[in-house]
């Protein structure tokens, strides 16, 4: 589980195919140490297992599945990427829960600034924006960002802070850009929820009548 705080922006330092799984070995100085092998580690918002370490460098296996439906199937040597340790129990969730499930692929449509903040808005699948709530929080490539007031019909729009655009990569975004999108599970919790009604049951009641009153004895 992660929070969508980014801890460095790392570097993808090769992308290897062998025998139906794709090995990334990623540069990251300001996590590498943390790491040990089998830890979580979120890359560009893709939970990934380490599965080797040397120096400032880690590795891990991407499965085909992860590859068909994550932004990964383009990674490239050279590319910078988020990069988020796994949360532990004592650290402070300041962003939201995230589990590193990508649940599809959107794409940029425009930007805009608004003085030292940046506007995107993001296309996304209809069943992505089912799920959202106004106000309420989205995963972008791993960074926890939150939602405008809607209504989200074919695409969702989030402001990006200064402190966001200094410290990920998504100053960087263009309309064109492909980004993984991960909803809040907790509102995607709630929603499914309610679907299924199993939320709380509200007892519905009808005025009470003169015919009421005297069945309970009162003249």
């Amino acid at each position: 589980m992660f929070t969508g705080i980014i801890t460095e922006v790392g570097g993808l330092h090769a992308v290897r195919h062998r025998a139906g799984v794709t090995v990334v070995h990623v540069d990251a100085p300001a996590i590498a140490a943390g790491l040990g092998i089998g830890d979580s580690v979120a890359v560009n918002g893709v939970c990934l297992t380490v599965t080797g370490l040397v120096g400032a460098r880690f590795s891990a296996d991407l499965s085909p599945e992860t590859i068909r439906t994550t932004t990964a199937r383009r990674w490239r040597a050279g590319d910078r990427v988020h990069l988020e340790a796994s949360l532990r129990a004592s650290d402070p969730l300041g962003g939201h829960f995230v589990l590193g499930h990508v649940d599809a692929v959107g794409r940029v449509e425009r930007t805009a600034r608004l003085g030292e903040a940046r506007q995107v808005t993001v296309g996304a699948p209809a069943a992505v924006l089912a799920e959202l709530l106004p106000k309420g929080s989205i995963a972008v490539d791993g960074v926890s960002l939150t939602l405008d007031q809607g209504p989200f019909v074919r695409s969702f729009t989030t402001t990006l802070i200064p402190e966001t655009l200094r410290s990920t990569r998504l100053s960087a975004l263009r309309p064109g850009d492909l980004v993984n999108l991960e909803v809040d599970v907790l509102a995607k919790a709630g929603r499914r929820h309610a679907a299924e009604g199993r939320g709380p049951q509200i007892e519905r009641r009808t005025a009470l009548t003169v015919p009421d009153i005297r069945k309970y004895g009162w003249q």
